[in-house]
């Protein structure tokens, strides 16, 4: 009789779903970033001064951030519809063909269009991906094969600065978009989730309905809970290192801080934080514990980063790369969400929860842009920051510990 041996952690975790969900996350993160690092030579290119790319600037970021919202509702339904692959490959074609636009805009307007396109596809990347990967691993692996393809995907905000660096800004979006086809090339051979093609069988099985969060109350705070659990990572993200060239002014710093290297270097930090946090979580054998250590890391390194003096454009800098591993609980929590609920509307969860966080932005770059001109910058974003921490704390305070759940469930209509 012919034995099957089991296969070891390396090997899953060097499997092809986690392989191609790694490359996939690397070059979602490059394009998505990609707009935070080339803001300023971009729109100075295109002939704004610096109070228009200010304003222009926030304004065509709310226009990705918004894409992104959609998309994730878009690519989360499709993905619980259709199937986890059908999702990653209809992302990757949209935002490659958005990526490869951006680069011959000569409009702001035709500029936030594209932007907006991009974000619709860049949404179903990641929460797909979890997906696949969650499905496909072994609860006891489930949160390293996060890490794994959330630390090496973050990595791809560091390719993004350096192309940049060494070209132009459009040969960047231009990079991005061929970044996106090879990837395309990439996803043939990848197999379906098995829990997904056997919730096939049941056909009258409700799959993929954004409505279901809102039907039952218990759902929806577990939801909310989920979205609550992020806002901090993308309110360091998308105001202190967006930010942080105002941030530098405003700490009477001589040097001018240049908000592609913040963002570089947040992304560093929290593709380090982030193969971190699933090694403490195993180790902890709790989701809640990881993510509750790096979300009060977090908060001490923004009180430090708005309110210690810091005096040099290299303090800003170290303290984004402080502030970036603290947020590197990112993987972990778009694992949370997705083992919240159940197979049927799991990629729903895992697709649109990271991205209503990363909506938010609108909304944190709107109270800002506020409060700025009554409390100054630092203070505006102190107020920010203290109404997603509150909420973040909250939320990984009173959720569920998923750590050893199985999976394989539906959610009851």
């Amino acid at each position: 009789m012919e034995v099957t041996k089991e296969r070891t952690a390396t090997q899953y975790l060097l499997s092809a779903p986690v392989i191609v969900a790694a490359l996939g996350y690397f070059v979602d993160i490059y394009d998505l970033l990609l707009f935070g690092i080339v803001r300023i030579p971009s729109l100075t290119e295109l002939g704004l001064n610096e109070v228009e790319r200010s304003v222009q600037g926030a304004s065509i970021l709310n226009w990705q951030m918004s894409g992104l919202l959609i998309g994730g509702i878009l690519w989360g339904v499709l993905g619980d519809k259709k199937g986890r692959l059908s999702v990653l490959f209809g992302s990757i074609i949209t935002y490659s063909i958005a990526n490869f636009a951006c680069g011959f805009v000569h409009d702001v307007s035709i500029y936030k269009l594209f932007r907006f396109v991009a974000g619709v596809g860049l949404a179903g990347e990641l929460g797909a991906g979890i997906t696949l990967v969650s499905e496909s691993l072994p609860k006891r692996l489930r949160a390293i094969g996060a890490s794994v393809v959330a630390g090496v995907g973050l990595l791809g905000a560091v390719a993004a600065y350096f192309t940049v660096e060494l070209f132009s800004w459009r040969y960047a979006y231009f990079t991005g978009g061929g970044l996106g086809i090879l990837l395309l090339f990439l996803r043939i051979g990848v197999f379906e989730s098995g829990m997904f093609k056997s919730m096939q069988d049941f056909d009258e099985l409700k799959r993929g309905s954004l409505l279901s969060f809102f039907t039952d109350k218990s759902r929806l705070k577990l939801y909310l809970k989920c979205i609550g659990i992020g806002l901090p990572t993308w309110y360091v993200i998308g105001i202190l290192a967006t930010f942080s060239n105002e941030f530098g002014k405003a700490l009477h710093i001589a040097e001018n801080v240049k908000p592609g290297l913040a963002v570089m270097w947040c992304y560093v930090g929290l593709a380090s934080g982030d193969l971190l946090s699933g090694v403490i979580s195993y180790y902890l054998e709790s989701r809640r514990k990881a993510v509750g250590l790096f979300m009060l890391f977090t908060l001490i390194g923004s009180i430090i980063y708005l309110y210690a003096g810091i005096t040099t454009a290299t303090g800003i800098y170290m303290m984004l790369l402080w502030l970036g591993f603290g947020i590197g609980y990112w993987a972990m929590f778009v694992t949370i969400g997705a083992e919240q609920f159940g197979t049927n509307i799991r990629a729903t969860a895992a697709t649109t929860i990271p991205n209503m966080v990363r909506g938010t932005v609108v909304g944190m770059t709107t109270l800002y842009g506020f409060l700025k001109p009554t409390v100054l910058e630092l203070h505006a974003a102190a107020i920010v920051g203290f109404i997603c921490f509150a909420i973040g704390f909250y939320s990984i305070i009173t959720i569920p510990e998923t750590h050893d759940r199985d999976l394989d469930f539906v959610e009851p209509e």
